[in-house]
C-alpha cells in the first residue's frame, strides 16, 4: 500500500515549479516555452480546476470511490507528466479496509485502482490526476498504481479472479499510454527508489502475471478491430 505521508511530493497550487519555468523561460526568451507550460499549469491558478466528470472511470467496469482529495493533487497526464509505468501493490489488509484508508485525509496516500481478490476493481482517483501511491515524487507522476487485496505472506489471496482482473486493467492502461509490457515498466512498489515497502512479494508471480498482461492485451485489440469493422470503418 502506498506509504504514509508520501503525499507531502506537492500540491494543487502554482509554486516553485511554475516560477522556476517562469525564471528559465524568461530568461532564454522562449515565449513558446512559456505558453507551453501556462498551458499545463493554468488549472493550478487559484480558483481554477480542470473540469471533472463526477463519478467518471477509466476502466469500463470499475466502480468509481473518491479518495480524499489530501491523498493525490490535480494534473492532466498524460500532456503534463507522461505516463510511462504501472506499480502494483499489495494492500496488507482487506479491500475495505484500504477504501477506508484511502478516503482518510490524514493517510497522505492512495492508489488510483484496487484490484479486490473476487475481481473486483475501484477506481479512486483518475488516470490523469497523480495519486501519492509509491512514496517518490518521480515515479508519482508517471504512473499509474495499483492496489491488490491481500498481504505479501498469503500467495492464496493471488486468486485466478484477480490475477485475470488486473491484467486486463493493466493492459488496458499500457494500451493507452503505449506502455510496453515488460518488467522495467511494469514494477513492483518494493522496486521504486527510496521504498521502504515489500509488495508485491515473493509471491506475486511475475511470469504469469505478464503473460496474462500480454494476452488481455492481444484480445483488447482484436475486439477494438472486429468493432471497427462491424461498423463498416475498418476492412
Amino acid at each position: 500500500m502506498g506509504a504514509k505521508g508520501a503525499g507531502e511530493d506537492g500540491d494543487r497550487r502554482i509554486g516553485r515549479r511554475a516560477l522556476i519555468v517562469g525564471g528559465l523561460a524568461a530568461a532564454a526568451g522562449t515565449a513558446a516555452l512559456a505558453r507551453d507550460e501556462l498551458g499545463r499549469l493554468w488549472w493550478r491558478l487559484p480558483g481554477v480546476e480542470k473540469p471533472r466528470t463526477p463519478g467518471a472511470v477509466d476502466f469500463a467496469g470499475a466502480r468509481w470511490v473518491a479518495a480524499s482529495d489530501a491523498n493525490w493533487r490535480g494534473a492532466d497526464r498524460p500532456d503534463d507528466f507522461g505516463i510511462d509505468m504501472v506499480v502494483v501493490h499489495v494492500t496488507q489488509g482487506s479491500l475495505d479496509s484500504a477504501v477506508k484508508a484511502f478516503q482518510n485525509p490524514g493517510h497522505k496516500a492512495a492508489a488510483h485502482y484496487i484490484v479486490g481478490k473476487d475481481g473486483r476493481i475501484t477506481q479512486m482517483i483518475r488516470e490523469l490526476d497523480v495519486a501519492y501511491h509509491a512514496g517518490n515524487r518521480d515515479y508519482n507522476e508517471r504512473s499509474v498504481g495499483i492496489e491488490h487485496e491481500g498481504f505479501v505472506d498469503r500467495p492464496e489471496d493471488f486468486t485466478d479472479a484477480m490475477y485475470a482482473a488486473s491484467a486486463r486493467l493493466t493492459a488496458r492502461i499500457c494500451a493507452r499510454y503505449d506502455i510496453p509490457v515488460d518488467r522495467e515498466h511494469i514494477v513492483g512498489h518494493v522496486e521504486v527508489p527510496g521504498t521502504d515497502h515489500t509488495d508485491p512479494g515473493p509471491h506475486w508471480d511475475w511470469d504469469r502475471y505478464l503473460k496474462l498482461v500480454r494476452r488481455a492485451g492481444t484480445a483488447q485489440a482484436d475486439q477494438g478491430r472486429t468493432a471497427t469493422t462491424a461498423d463498416g470503418t475498418g476492412g
